[in-house]
């Protein structure tokens, strides 16, 4: 099953990533585990630049599903480009989704895929407000 990214979405943030020779599987080009990991990147260097840092004693974002869908095979040598976009708060949760481009051919996907995210009171383990400033961020 294919899961569409939405039209309405918020670019929150790029970076460039390396692939790295290992990051290949046995047949030549980049492993799908890879791919999560590109996204898991982005998201967290996003979060890092809004000052997002969970605190394991406070409040903080956690992914509670993610998916990948590819369409074309990245290979080593080269960089990725990730742009991340964010959409739809909810109560507790917003979405998050990514694309994958080789950083030297712009505009070509080669990857998309997201997650959802719920913010989280980690000393009880339950689901917490998402708060006012980041609400603001990802509507």
């Amino acid at each position: 099953m294919k899961i569409e990214i939405p039209e309405k979405k918020k670019l929150v943030f790029e970076m460039n990533i390396p692939i790295r020779w290992g990051d290949m599987d046995a047949m030549g080009h980049v492993n799908n585990a890879s791919y999560f990991r590109y996204l898991e990147t982005a998201r967290i260097d996003w979060m890092h630049s809004i000052g997002c840092v969970p605190d394991p004693k406070g409040e903080g974002p956690v992914i509670v599903n993610a998916f990948c869908n590819f369409y074309k095979q990245l290979e080593y040598p080269g960089d990725v480009r990730v742009k991340m976009y964010v959409s739809d708060p909810g109560r507790t949760t917003f979405e998050s989704w990514g694309t994958m481009e080789r950083a030297d051919q712009p505009g070509v996907i080669y990857a998309a895929g997201g997650a959802t995210t719920i913010w989280v009171h980690f000393p009880t383990q339950k689901a917490s407000m998402l708060p006012d400033w980041m609400r603001q961020l990802v509507s």
